[in-house]
């Protein structure tokens, strides 16, 4: 598991993150909640070393962060972020470098990363497009194609930072339905979400942050009932018992 103790983080004098906890587990897909710039993608960069805690650790796998190579992170953690370049390379290319963490001196692609390469294509329905520039793809399909590089890295997490951003509804659902069976397969998925019936309709549990810190971190039912999104968003959520779905009130 990744467990977050106590951690401070921030870019100037005030933190984003101040002395939050949370834990995660293996197997589970955990969905974090929040207002605009309440931290969210902070603390996703945090757990990747890419924003640095002032105070606190975070243990992987029952190691600190602070003690691993550089390399040790990749190989456990496959990161996603919102804002992503459009690298000059086919859909097949940059898929591979998914493997990178994973290759010994000389850095040459075997037959396993390529076999692997080749599977999550396949999951993300992107195989008949291995030999397309990437720039040529829609929103959408360039979204699946860093899915599938994720995948390719085969760690033991993975954290997405919106992830369902330029897909339509159909392939929401579809990325969600992928997700759970990664958890299935023992994998750790955490994601960032504003669609908020769509985590809750996925998600083991929910994280709502707000002020700095973890205000609420339960199952989707259990954190509905709080009425943390209301005070949050300003906007109820109601869950469905007969449909089994969660939706929006508007009152």
């Amino acid at each position: 598991m990744i467990e977050l103790q106590d951690i401070t983080v921030g870019y100037g004098e005030k933190p984003v993150l101040n002395e939050l906890s949370l834990t995660l587990p293996k197997g589970k897909l955990l969905s974090l909640i929040g207002a605009n710039g309440s931290g969210k993608s902070t603390l996703l960069k945090a757990i990747v070393g890419i924003a640095q805690c002032s105070a606190g650790k975070i243990l992987i796998d029952g190691k600190p962060s602070t003690e691993m190579s550089r390399r040790e992170p990749a190989k456990k953690i496959a990161y996603l972020p919102q804002g992503k370049s459009v690298p000059d390379m086919t859909v097949g290319q940059m898929v591979l470098h998914g493997r990178f963490p994973h290759l010994h001196y000389p850095r040459r692609y075997g037959e396993k990363d390529r076999q692997i390469a080749r599977d999550a294509l396949r999951k993300m329905g992107l195989e008949s497009l291995i030999d397309r520039p990437l720039s040529s793809l829609s929103g959408g399909m360039r979204q699946n194609a860093y899915i599938a590089m994720a995948l390719t890295q085969d760690a033991d997490y993975i954290l997405l930072d919106e992830p369902t951003t330029y897909l339509d509804i159909a392939n929401q659902v579809e990325l969600m339905h992928i997700l759970r069976t990664l958890t299935g397969s023992g994998k750790g998925v955490v994601t960032v979400m504003h669609d908020l019936p769509l985590a809750f309709g996925f998600s083991d549990s929910i994280a709502a942050i707000r002020n700095g810190r973890i205000a609420v971190c339960d199952t989707p039912q259990a954190v509905c009932g709080t009425g943390i999104v209301s005070e949050i968003f300003g906007i109820e959520l109601r869950y469905a018992a007969g449909e089994n779905v969660y939706h929006y009130c508007y009152t």
